[in-house]
């Protein structure tokens, strides 16, 4: 990318209604735009870190077998209404819409409905189980607390996977085999070390769930935890009954916040039933499958990555996720010409901020993307055929050798 030919431009200050950290960065560095509270458009950099987030989701999901799917965003209420997630006093996050010929639509706040409805058509047997399906799909919730930057939108990115079983044993194990899979996700976008599993509430899906909350300042929910994190449990569920469940009523919590950046189920019947979603086992007796569902907020997972890792001179993305790699800059005429032969067939690795700027002001923005490495070539480091290197995670200078930089 040219910093030259790109529409984006960065901004000295954030918009006044955008409180959250990663709202401002993200907007002040060229990421996004605000469209209305808890509804924002991702602008090339932004996307680019939103298909990292998803390449690294697909790669995981794979090991477990699951096929991706695309499904529709607008709804049919009489799936919804079988199971009463139609009514608005019993999910009051909807967004619905009439029709000029008559009737209802909905705009999808999850898929549980429609994905129990669609495999029907495809389950008949108990050979045609277990499996599983998964996609990435905007999401529609009127959210009260859209005030928190991409954490908290009206409508957001989601990668939901749903499973489908004709026994609770086989259920178990590929929720097990989830938990895992989400243990890897959060490790390699870099929030293995504050991300955990915790005890919670299945809110309208079931009675209990599992929760990965990453423990930040920002975060909405209050989370307890014993000495070493072992056990890890929502505010809604710590309570004597449930820690006396656990067996863990003679430890001690600490109290912290976190941002949920996952959540799995098992849903067991709740919805198979109501849809009536059934097989045939192997006396040819008629069964209900057993179901999860295990989701992700994508959009909301990049901000949170932002929210953890900002500074006061803008964004640090972790390499895994960064939109790209280098931000390169040439000093003088002769650095400018050894950055273009630097940048070319390096352009899907590098932001070459060929502006015509200030040192300094590019060296702000290269902080402000919050891009992994920045390289400088002057015609001072061309004296020893070097560029300058410096790490935005750790601040870190030093010079290597032009034909060392990308070894």
């Amino acid at each position: 990318m040219r910093l030259s030919t790109t529409f984006v431009k960065t901004l000295r200050e954030a918009p006044k209604d955008e409180t959250a950290i990663n709202g401002a960065l993200l907007t002040r560095a060229g990421y996004i735009h605000k469209e209305m509270a808890g509804v924002y458009d991702f602008l090339p950099l932004g996307r680019l870190v939103i298909e990292r987030i998803k390449s690294i989701i697909r790669e995981e999901l794979s090991t477990l077998g699951s096929e991706e799917v695309s499904m529709s965003a607008l709804q049919n209420p009489e799936l919804w209404e079988k199971t009463g997630r139609f009514d608005d006093q019993e999910v009051d996050i909807w967004f619905k819409t009439e029709l000029s010929a008559g009737g209802i639509l909905g705009l999808a706040p999850t898929h549980e409905e429609p994905i129990t409805n669609l495999v029907k058509k495809y389950v008949k047997s108990y050979k045609d189980l277990p499996f599983s399906v998964f996609q990435f799909q905007n999401k529609f919730r009127n959210e009260l607390r859209a005030k928190s930057g991409i954490l908290r939108g009206r409508e957001f990115l989601m990668k939901d996977l749903y499973s489908f079983h004709a026994t609770e044993a086989d259920l178990d194990r590929f929720y097990e085999r989830v938990e895992a899979a989400y243990r890897r996700i959060f490790e390699r976008v870099g929030l293995g070390d504050c991300t955990y599993e915790a005890f919670a509430s299945g809110g309208i899906f079931s009675k209990y769930s599992h929760e990965f909350q990453t423990m930040l300042p920002v975060g909405e929910d209050t989370i307890y935890y014993n000495d070493d994190k072992t056990v890890v449990l929502n505010k809604e569920v710590y309570n004597p009954e449930v820690l006396a469940d656990l067996n863990v009523s003679e430890m001690r919590f600490s109290e912290t916040t976190g941002a949920e950046v996952g959540n799995i189920f098992k849903l067991k019947y709740k919805y198979a039933e109501p849809l009536g979603l059934k097989f045939a086992d192997e006396e040819n007796h008629e069964q209900t499958v057993y179901m999860g569902c295990y989701g992700i907020g994508v959009s909301r997972l990049m901000g949170v990555i932002a929210e953890k890792y900002a500074d006061e001179k803008g964004l640090v993305w972790p390499k895994a996720v960064a939109p790209y790699q280098y931000y390169l800059v040439g000093i003088g005429e002769k650095g400018t010409r050894a950055a273009e032969k630097i940048y070319h067939g390096r352009e899907k690795e590098i932001i070459f901020d060929d502006r015509d700027l200030r040192p300094g002001q590019k060296f702000a923005d290269a902080e402000l993307m919050g891009i992994p490495t920045r390289i400088v070539v002057s015609d001072k480091t061309l004296e020893s055929n070097s560029a300058e290197i410096t790490d935005r995670m750790t601040d870190e200078t030093k010079l290597i050798e032009l034909d060392e930089l990308f070894r």
